[in-house]
């Protein structure tokens, strides 16, 4: 597995946790971070998904 699969997967989980805070005080600012990070998680998993079936694909 790539590292930029479990990393993407962290920054992931920490922008749903921001997300939800900001909804649950009513801070727009953090639950908007908490978008950003969870998109930038999002693409660096799909950038290890793609590394990954191309390792995978020159077995």
């Amino acid at each position: 597995m790539d590292k930029n699969r479990i990393e993407g997967a962290a920054k992931e989980l920490k922008g749903t946790i921001k997300e939800a805070a900001g909804k649950l005080t009513g801070n727009k600012k953090l639950e908007a971070e908490g978008k950003v990070d969870k998109a930038a998680g999002e693409a660096q998993s799909a950038v290890g998904k793609g590394k990954d079936a191309v390792r995978d694909a020159l077995k």
